[in-house]
């Protein structure tokens, strides 16, 4: 029987040769994580088991990000019961300040999620490693508990939807603009509980950094995972990294999916997703005349060095509108560092930036950004509900770093053309 790489992976991991559509199974995993807001939860509800160890302790990864360094007493509190946890079970993957970055950058850039694997994560953009060809899906607190006894989690087998691109990009155009572009034609639930399995050769041309930025938004159509199978370009990052064996799968050519859509890319702008859904998307060159008080850039979706290299690309020899503020926020130590040796930190405080530590911060309005009442961030992020980055008048438009940069410099959302 012929199946989808999401049907192929859920099969190996609940020892079947093959699996169905909408049927229910439970696999075991590979890798279960939790943040400072969630993983306390789990925690609590692990000790409430009173079982006395976790079904393996190389297998959890625990990483304080959403409101890391501390950002008051309760923040604190909750990556104390974090450390503790990991002290008492002996949990290896336990990544406090100055190994902590944001969790879905930090965890594939450490080698511990492959290909071919099952991971589960208590937020949302787990999804992230679907672009290296796992199955990684968001789940909440209490399966994070139960998978830390168990090491097995049940699931419903989604049906897969085939996205494919073709075509040549535009400069300016990559992966974020390519997601919001599909999430705007399908709309914020028209992947609901569906694998979204991106394809072509545009998808076999991007490097890493994009794939991860893709597959991370397949939640903001609905998906219960976004995937890209693996080729040359996830070996390669993959291979100095890999802590574990792994086995890459890819779809049968003549699996079954539910629907098949086809994009030509040759004549695709920039993106920009307007308030307060990600679906709200339109080419930079109709976006109007949008005043914004402040651009965010970093987050797990557009955080890694080859973000930072763009926005600094359109950045160098300008400054931020006197009436901005721009905060950039590498999702690493590594990528802090790296941006930092190769001069990106310069081109950011020559234009008047701010350079933030790792953290999530402003993207799920924790703190080192906030809106006020009726202000408007242009941010790499990937969410603008109501309310997300602050006061709930305020406003958040989605965009690639590079958009986001020049808008900084504009002082209103604009393409780097303009420059």
């Amino acid at each position: 029987m012929s199946q989808t790489i999401t049907e192929k992976i859920l099969a190996a991991h609940a020892g079947k040769e093959t699996v169905h559509p909408g049927e229910l199974l439970s696999a075991r995993i590979d890798l279960a994580l939790a943040n400072d807001i969630t993983a306390p939860i789990a925690i609590e509800l692990f000790e409430q088991s009173e079982t006395s160890s976790v079904f393996d302790p190389e297998k959890i990864a625990l990483v304080p990000d959403h409101f890391v360094p501390n950002k008051d007493v309760n923040s604190a509190k909750q990556v104390q019961v974090m450390r503790g946890f990991a002290k008492k079970y002996g949990i290896k993957h336990f990544f406090e300040l100055g190994e902590m970055g944001i969790e879905h950058v930090l965890l594939p850039e450490q080698g511990l999620v492959l290909p071919g694997e099952v991971v589960i994560g208590a937020d949302s953009h787990t999804c992230t490693y679907g672009a290296l060809g796992a199955f990684a899906t968001g789940v909440g607190s209490t399966d994070i508990a139960a998978a830390m006894i168990a090491g097995e989690v049940w699931f419903k087998v989604p049906e897969s939807i085939k996205l494919s691109y073709e075509g040549a990009l535009q400069k300016w155009v990559t992966g974020k603009d390519l997601i919001l572009y599909t999430i705007g034609d399908i709309g914020v639930d028209g992947a609901t509980y569906k694998a979204m399995e991106f394809v072509g050769p545009v998808i076999e041309a991007l490097p890493m950094s994009d794939r991860m930025t893709m597959a991370n938004m397949a939640i903001e159509a609905g998906a219960k995972n976004g995937i890209i199978s693996p080729d040359q370009v996830t070996l390669d990052y993959v291979s100095s990294r890999a802590k574990r064996s792994f086995t890459a799968y890819k779809s049968d050519p003549d699996a079954h999916y539910q629907e098949e859509r086809a994009f030509d890319v040759s004549k695709m702008e920039p993106q920009v997703a307007f308030p307060h859904l990600p679906e709200n998307t339109r080419p930079v060159s109709e976006v109007g005349t949008v005043p914004i008080d402040q651009a965010v850039i970093g987050s797990c979706t557009n955080g890694r060095i080859e973000d930072l290299r763009l926005a600094a690309q359109v950045l160098k020899g300008h400054r931020v509108h006197k009436n901005m503020r721009l905060i950039i926020i590498p999702a690493t130590p590594t990528i802090y560092r790296q941006a930092m040796d190769e001069g990106l930190f310069e081109t950011f405080l020559d234009a008047k930036g701010i350079v933030s530590p790792p953290t999530c911060g402003p993207c799920l309005g924790g703190f080192m950004g906030i809106l006020g009442p009726k202000e408007r961030a242009i941010s790499t992020t990937n969410r603008n509900f109501l309310g997300r980055m602050g006061h709930s008048t305020s406003e958040v438009y989605l965009a690639n770093p590079a958009v986001a940069a020049a808008s900084a410099v504009l002082g209103r959302i604009g393409s780097p053309e303009e420059l």
